[in-house]
């Protein structure tokens, strides 16, 4: 860990295709978030290439309770990487950056690595009103763990 980025790792007993298919889907977004604050989706399209937007809706105390964010695809790569950097709606990214990378170790098993990095966020405003890392080490993990129980149901 850096100190403006967390990187986990989990083996999940599922193809690297399965995997791709429930990150790539905002609507399933709810059921893979350990950090408590992704309520659902708001109408979003899957995720099917850079450039593309997706907004969810979220709930937390640093940003006073409801709000959403604009999600930019930053990252895209058929069942090996999906990413985004993530906005309150209507503004551009402040520079966070969710990166989700699928490496598969057979048909049915695939080391996924969830990254959490802040490194580029430079808006004082920003910087003030939230305390990076928003999201812990352990809630990452609990993400890898969703993540594998949501390939399952």
């Amino acid at each position: 860990m850096s100190d403006q980025k967390i990187t986990v790792q989990r083996t999940v007993d599922a193809s690297a295709k399965d995997l791709f298919e429930v990150l790539t889907n905002p609507k399933r977004h709810t059921e893979l978030d350990g950090s408590g604050f992704v309520r659902s989706d708001e109408r979003s399209n899957r995720i099917q290439g850079v450039g593309d937007v997706f907004t969810m809706n979220m709930e937390g105390e640093h940003m006073g309770g409801e709000y959403q964010t604009d999600n930019h695809v930053t990252a895209y790569a058929e069942n090996t990487m999906v990413g985004w950097q993530t906005a309150p709606a209507g503004t551009d990214p402040k520079g966070w950056e969710w990166l989700w990378e699928l490496d598969a170790q057979g048909p049915d098993s695939t080391l996924v690595s969830l990254t959490y990095d802040w490194s580029k966020v430079t808006d004082k405003e920003l910087l003030q009103q939230v305390s990076f890392p928003l999201v812990s080490k352990g809630q990452l993990e609990d993400s890898l763990g969703n993540l594998a129980a949501a390939v399952s149901s």
